[in-house]
């Protein structure tokens, strides 16, 4: 029986569209071969949206996105936009996308795929073999606490505030992603904080720990930040799943990306207690090589397939495409930025015709 999902596409800006249209190839043949019927619909978002509405989010575009089942994002911003007030500009979109879905939890993985280890700045040895999920809280936090701002004192000097502040409802249920989430990985869960310092960090550790009796296969640790990110660059393979706060894994997740030596391949998803997720990948929207065809489009077809597995429920067809993309990488084909001697270069449209085919191949052989 096929199965329906309404998918809203905001392409945005740079490369986002060229790097979309690709995906959607991609997930049309896939969906024939896992009887997946998807309706796409296409919204404004970013830099796109200003210039034909003058906002960054229009509501339209938020209202079309809660009515769908998943929201496939490709990229937004670029120079030209750079100059607008901070409400104006396509980054304040991506915000307040964020917000309208109730989107709270960051999943960010860094895989080392086999055939591009040597990507990577750090010794093949100690990356090789590295898989593991950043679970970020994304809604609290620093980034969010009361009060902020800069005040005068009495002295007449200028001070800055940020408040760090979680309650316990919001650690429990980024907490309870966290344990889902290794639960369907390794089977290993490690929290960060600064417990040692910071009180908001010290509830962080003890709701934790409250909360892994409810997952006795999930096997539960702590470490302070600091020694979290020497862990990361030191001995990465330790890690199979990392859940933290907002601030702590805006900085870890980046330290894990690296790990790769390329964004062009790192997909994210933002999750919500209920209603669509939004699946993109990492990297910004390249306005420098914008309609040249030289994009890799392979981190916003591994979004779409993170769509399948954690905002739809499809983990078949998720890894049908993953092992797809494994495959045209053994067979040596590149986009500019992971380019390697011996490979053959691929712009955009061509890596996704090459994925395309590879597919069709792994229909043929079932």
């Amino acid at each position: 029986m096929t199965e329906k999902y309404k998918i809203t596409l905001l392409p945005g800006d740079g490369i986002g569209p060229e790097i979309m249209a690709v995906t959607v190839e991609v997930l049309q043949l896939i969906g024939k071969q896992f009887e997946l019927q998807f309706d796409f619909q296409s919204a404004l978002i970013g830099g796109a949206a200003i210039e034909a509405t003058r906002e960054p989010l229009p509501e339209e575009t938020l209202a079309i996105c809660r009515q769908s089942d998943a929201v496939l994002l490709a990229a937004i911003g670029g120079y030209k936009w750079d100059n607008l007030p901070r409400q104006q500009r396509p980054e304040t979109g991506l915000l307040g996308l964020r917000a309208g879905l109730g989107l709270f939890a960051n999943l960010r993985p860094a895989t080392i795929l086999p055939q591009l280890v040597d990507a990577s700045s750090l010794k093949p040895e100690v990356v090789e073999g590295v898989d593991l999920m950043v679970v970020r809280e994304l809604t609290g936090g620093i980034y969010f606490g009361l009060p902020k701002g800069i005040f005068t004192t009495e002295t007449g000097e200028k001070r800055g505030v940020n408040t760090m502040a979680y309650t316990e409802g919001e650690i429990d249920r980024i907490a309870k992603v966290g344990f889902e989430t290794a639960q369907k990985r390794g089977g290993k869960l490690c929290s960060v904080d600064k417990a040692n310092v910071l009180d908001v960090s010290g509830l962080w550790r003890d709701r934790l720990t409250l909360m892994a009796s409810a997952y006795p296969d999930v096997e539960l640790s702590h470490l302070y930040v600091d020694n979290a990110a020497m862990q990361l660059v030191r001995a990465p393979k330790q890690f199979d799943t990392i859940v933290t706060g907002n601030l702590f894994g805006d900085i870890l997740s980046d330290v894990a990306a690296m790990l790769t030596g390329s964004i062009g391949m790192l997909p994210s998803a933002s999750l919500g207690a209920s209603g669509p997720g939004v699946f993109e990948p990492v990297h910004g929207s390249a306005p420098d090589i914008a309609g040249e065809d030289k994009a890799n489009p392979l981190a916003m077809i591994l979004s779409a397939a993170m769509m399948l597995r954690y905002g739809l429920n499809q983990p078949k067809a998720s890894e049908s495409i993953e092992q797809a993309i494994l495959q045209v990488l053994q067979l040596g084909y590149r986009t500019g930025d992971i380019m390697s001697p011996g490979m053959t270069q691929l712009g955009c449209r061509a890596m996704g015709e090459t994925l395309l085919k590879v597919i069709a191949s792994q229909e043929s052989n079932c």
